[in-house]
Order: structure tokens, then C-alpha cells, then sequence
């Protein structure tokens, strides 16, 4: 029996613990059905100055494909966005599951689109206000502080996608 229990053990181990972390931060119900060809935001995120953006293809090979789009040329993120293949986002590297977005497809209701959002906090705050109400960062301060090795790092965010259930015919 204590075979047993080891091998059920090191499996455990050996899980993803992307699929350990089951509950994000957001509680959402699934999403509305999205017909073939039509895009649609899936989720906004101001903050990065960006909205994930989703389109069902028809396409066995590739049933859906979503972007990261940019909100505005004018927009100043205040956090960044970046490649969920590169990042690897990961509870155990400091990553929070922020969201899952489930969005089933109109023309073949056996296959919905799964996206997951992560979140890595950062520890950069804003300046403080001075004299006049406003926050400044003076650059000498700003390069000392960088020399010193003392940069805040910002949150950063990824998003991954999955397709969950039965192909249909295209």
C-alpha cells in the first residue's frame, strides 16, 4: 500500500499547477454563443491599454483565434502584457489566475473556447503628490534609483486559450 500512496503522490507533483489553480479571481458564467466569423471582445483590460479579442475560425485545424489588440495609440499602459508561451504563468511562479472566459460556439454547441488570464502583481506604486497635487518623477532620481537597483516592477499580465469539446465538420 505504500507504493501506492508515493506513486499517487509524485503524480500529484508532477500535475501542472496552472490546473491546481481551478478558481480565478473573477467569477464568471459563461460567455454568450458566438456565431462563425463574427469577432468579439472578450475581455477588456485598461490598465495595459489593451482587450482580448476572440473570432470562432470554421476551421478544423484552428476553430478559434484570439489577439491582444491595443485600446487607443494614446493610451499610457500602466502594466504590461506579455506572451503566455514565453512567461509560462504559473502559481508557483508568483502568478494569479485573474480570469476564465468560457465562450461557447453558435453553429456547433459541442465546442467553446476557453481563456484563461494571469496575473503577476507587481510592487510599483505611484509617486507621491508634492506641493502642487501633482505626481512627478524627476529623471536624475529616476536613474539613481535604477543605478542602485532599486526599479519597482509593474504587474504584468498574460492570456492563454484552449479549445474544450468535440470538433465539428469545415
Amino acid at each position: 500500500m505504500r507504493p501506492t500512496a508515493t506513486l499517487a503522490t509524485l503524480l500529484l507533483a508532477t500535475l501542472p499547477l496552472a490546473s491546481i489553480a481551478a478558481e480565478p479571481e473573477i467569477d464568471r458564467g459563461e460567455a454568450t454563443a458566438q456565431a462563425v466569423g463574427a469577432a468579439h471582445t472578450l475581455r477588456t483590460i485598461p490598465e495595459a491599454c489593451a482587450r482580448l479579442e476572440g473570432m470562432f475560425t470554421g476551421q478544423a485545424a484552428d476553430p478559434y483565434r484570439f489577439a491582444v489588440v491595443r485600446t487607443s495609440p494614446n493610451c499610457q499602459p500602466r502594466t504590461r502584457f506579455v506572451d503566455a508561451d514565453k512567461a509560462a504563468p504559473s502559481v508557483a511562479a508568483g502568478w494569479i489566475l485573474n480570469d476564465r472566459i468560457s465562450v461557447p460556439n453558435a453553429a456547433c454547441p459541442s465546442q467553446k473556447a476557453v481563456v484563461e488570464v494571469w496575473r503577476k502583481p507587481g510592487d510599483a506604486v505611484p509617486p507621491e503628490l508634492d506641493a502642487q497635487g501633482r505626481a512627478r518623477i524627476y529623471l536624475q532620481d529616476a536613474k539613481e534609483a535604477a543605478a542602485g537597483g532599486r526599479r519597482a516592477e509593474v504587474a504584468v499580465f498574460a492570456a492563454a486559450m484552449t479549445v474544450d469539446g468535440a470538433p465539428c465538420g469545415g
